[in-house]
């Protein structure tokens, strides 16, 4: 199973009690799937579309939870290959205007029936929006795997409706952002630790903590690389320095002699010649008298000068 599949699996058994958030995220439900048809026969129906098994279960879930509706009660059809599409419907006159009446998309009794993305009175509250949020990605939502990279996305039907869900994610700070694809608009979000923020306030802890021990886990292998790096890198330069410096101490040996030079210089290039694997510190330690890291590197500069003189560069 997908990481997104295994947030929504714990997300489908978070239903808050107070009936308010319970219809905020039902708001969210039928925002992103659902639709109403008034009927020729002056009957409504409710509808709810889905591939997601677990999502069509939570609306059912919800449907009882806030309204009593049983689950006996809602129609179920399914199309595609191996019936994969799932079309939920909900025809009992009494329910559906009930329904209708708390999602605000009938104000009163036989007034006209106005769909709307989400009445502002059912986000009012901070655990409303949360509810929302939570319901929009059950819906319409998804979550890259982890491991690969970090992406959270809402995809919505409208620019309107995307610009909405953003000033939700706002609200929680969450640094959303919304992109066209196709005939769609995508609020998503790419930083790590907003996600497992979004992933908190929607109320899935324990896929938070799973995606903060990935972005750990993650965070310690790239620290590694970089120390390696780093070290590889320096290591590498000692021992450029190091072949440089014993070329230029053979070339003067093999030119005009070691003996040409000064006491000091000529104590430096033997025990460098006798030890080329060897670090500057520890070539100070040989000489007598022993002489500081920055006093051998000095004195292989000197050398290097000479050697660059003969050789008339």
């Amino acid at each position: 199973m997908s990481f997104s599949s295994d947030v929504k699996d714990e997300l489908y058994a978070k239903i808050d009690n107070a009936k308010h958030c319970q219809i905020a995220e039902l708001a969210a439900f039928m925002a992103f799937g659902g639709a109403v048809w008034h009927t020729p026969d002056n009957t409504d129906v409710l509808f709810m579309t889905t591939e997601n098994e677990v999502v069509a279960s939570k609306f059912a879930d919800l449907l009882q939870k806030t309204f009593g509706i049983l689950k006996e009660d809602i129609n179920y059809d399914y199309e595609g290959p191996k019936n994969s599409i799932i079309h939920m419907s909900l025809d009992i006159q009494e329910d559906v205007r009930r329904i209708l009446m708390a999602l605000k998309w009938r104000e009163k009794e036989n007034a006209p029936i106005k769909p709307v993305f989400v009445h502002p009175m059912l986000i009012q509250k901070e655990c409303c929006k949360r509810a929302f949020i939570r319901g929009a990605f059950m819906v319409s939502g998804s979550i890259s795997d982890p491991h690969k990279f970090y992406h959270y996305e809402v995809v919505c039907n409208t620019q309107n409706d995307a610009e909405t869900l953003k000033e939700l994610f706002d609200f929680f700070k969450l640094e959303a952002k919304v992109i066209q694809r196709k005939k769609n608009y995508v609020v998503y979000i790419k930083e790590g630790n907003n996600i497992t923020d979004c992933l908190n306030l929607m109320g899935a802890f324990v896929s938070q903590m799973n995606l903060t021990n990935v972005m750990i886990l993650k965070d310690m292998r790239n620290d590694v690389n970089r120390k390696v790096n780093c070290e590889t890198a320096n290591l590498n330069k000692t021992i450029e320095a190091a072949v440089k410096q014993i070329k230029d101490i053979e070339y003067i040996r093999d030119t005009v002699g070691l003996n040409t030079l000064n006491r000091a210089l000529y104590d430096v290039a033997v025990v460098r010649l006798e030890n080329p694997d060897m670090n500057l510190k520890d070539i100070g330690g040989l000489l007598t008298p022993q002489v500081g890291k920055s006093g051998v590197n000095h004195r292989l500069r000197k050398i290097s000068e000479i050697a660059q003189k003969l050789r008339g560069e």
